[in-house]
């Protein structure tokens, strides 16, 4: 079984091994799309495949779309092509597997060696929307390349944000089209970083009309979004599966960074996106898939609800302690009571009462569905190692917020805190990089883990330790969200740091003595 277009032809053999695949005339799509496309997506990794893809893919089959996407890559690495098709497994909390055979990209184009192409489509009055999924960093202005383009022209571009604004300028030049530039990447008021970039391109090349064109929301949309779904590395369990089944050349590689590279896809069966209603060439109908459209402040509060409450928070609660009790997978946590106890408790009890309601999804049912579904789900094969990258950044939002309502309410006092101080003891605790066996680890990366790893660089396992060396960290706004010193919670935490520090254990048993309390 190889994945190409002729090789599908034989349906009955994909379907005999379990493999859904697109139900629509293909060829007659791929036609219409190239003609006159209306989707376009800059980075088709994982996250676009599982979840922009597979809802195009669910609306080509029921007829609602009759044109699917053109997906955007860097560069290309003269690998294999498949003819635009891809497999993405979902893989479900049931133990169910559901293997399909993505054909919603009608063509894949490079951003570094096909622009003539990208310029054309950007010409084409039809396109409607360009989403993105690039990472939070792909928007940055303070990168050297994006920093060396401002001073060039536009068509000596070279960064990845220059390209894309030459490729809007076509836009404007070709009669200034309408379009909507739809940041889908998981950060807070995406479209407003997409804008800037843009922006700040617009004033350097001094292009007054193009500066005007961005400017007029009739013309250029920036909507907010928010997006969650699930899609870990590809696991080396789904390709042997994918071999047994026959396919060719499905197996994955691991480079030296240890990054796995594979042909396929393996996410999570839940997923949620919630956009902006700004589209000004209009849109396809991608509520039918189950995506939410609503206006820019609902976004927000979707963002908050998830970040600060129902997910993040409880996500980093266990990456903390999963590698201080040498987990490796977040379902295998979920089975552990002590961390079960945890993040429902941080959860319902600590978090719930200041949570953001955004309206069209109940905070109640999204936290049981994560802690239900979505961290037990034994087929994930997510770690508390890649949860744990960059946790300085994440603790100020994650908890920070929580801790602020808090001070802010007249009816509850962030001494009602529990277990939301206990994280940040955990992580004091994961700083000194041993485990509850006494056995060193390596952190994973953040930038800050250097400094702040000074702060516990005198403790030991089974020495009190210097808590008044800890307080300039404590006191860190920018890591904590709050100073935890005048926030009353600074002893609490260093307390807690005593008992977490104790000796061989001593991590278990802190955590059984606060969960059990709760």
């Amino acid at each position: 079984m190889i994945l190409n277009n002729d090789c599908l032809k034989n349906r009955e053999v994909w379907e005999a091994k379990g493999y859904r695949l697109p139900e629509y005339d293909r060829e007659a799509m791929i036609a219409r799309t190239k003609a006159n496309p209306a989707w376009l997506h800059f980075g088709a990794g994982n996250i676009f495949k599982a979840l922009h893809g597979m809802a195009a893919q669910r609306l080509l089959n029921e007829g609602i779309l009759d044109k699917g996407i053109i997906a955007v890559e860097r560069m290309d690495r003269g690998g294999e092509k498949y003819d635009d098709l891809a497999v993405v497994v979902t893989l479900k909390a049931s133990g169910s597997v559901e293997k399909n055979i993505l054909g919603a990209m009608a063509e894949t184009c490079y951003l570094y060696g096909g622009e003539e192409r990208l310029k054309e489509i950007f010409r084409n009055p039809s396109l409607q929307l360009a989403t993105f999924t690039i990472t939070e960093k792909g928007y940055s202005l303070d990168a050297e390349d994006v920093k060396a383009d401002l001073a060039l022209s536009p068509a000596e571009a070279k960064s990845y944000m220059g390209r894309v604004a030459a490729l809007l300028l076509e836009r404007c030049k070709a009669g200034a089209f309408p379009i909507a530039m739809v940041s889908t990447d998981n950060c807070s008021h995406n479209g407003d970083k997409l804008k800037a970039a843009m922006l700040a391109f617009a004033k350097a090349w001094g292009d007054a009309d193009f500066l005007a064109y961005i400017e007029d929301g009739s013309k250029v949309s920036f909507p907010w979004t928010m997006i969650d779904k699930i899609t870990p590395s590809p696991d080396l369990s789904v390709g042997a599966m994918l071999e047994k089944d026959g396919l060719e050349g499905f197996a994955p590689v691991r480079n030296a960074r240890g990054t796995v590279k594979a042909p396929y896809v393996n996410a999570e069966e839940s997923e949620y996106l919630v956009l902006e209603d700004d589209f000004p060439n209009g849109r396809p109908p991608l509520e039918k898939a189950g995506f939410f459209f609503t206006d820019r402040e609902t976004v927000d509060k979707v963002e908050r609800m998830k970040v600060c409450t129902c997910l993040n928070p409880l996500h980093t609660a266990l990456a903390v302690y999963g590698c201080l009790l040498g987990y490796e997978k977040i379902w295998q946590e979920m089975q552990d009571e002590d961390l079960k106890k945890l993040v429902y408790t941080i959860g319902y009890k600590e978090g719930l009462p200041v949570v953001t309601d955004p309206g069209i999804i109940r905070p109640e049912d999204f936290i049981q569905t994560v802690l239900t579904v979505r961290f037990p789900n034994p087929f994930m094969p997510d770690t508390p190692q890649r949860i744990a990258t960059d946790t300085s950044q994440k603790l100020s939002i994650r908890f920070g917020e929580t801790v602020k309502a808090y001070l802010a309410s007249d009816t509850l006092q962030a001494s009602d805190l529990k277990l939301i101080p206990l994280v940040f003891a955990g992580w004091l605790r994961y700083l000194m990089a041993v485990d509850d066996k006494g056995q060193a680890f390596e952190p994973s990366p953040d930038p800050l883990l250097a400094s702040a790893q000074a702060y516990v660089a005198g403790c030991r396992l089974g020495e009190k330790p210097d808590c008044g060396k800890l307080e300039g960290l404590l006191r860190n706004k920018t890591v904590f969200g709050v100073d935890l010193v005048e926030a009353g919670l600074s002893d609490k935490v260093c307390a807690y740091f005593a008992e977490l520090t104790a000796g061989v254990g001593a991590v278990r048993e802190t955590l059984h003595k606060y969960v059990s309390a709760e």
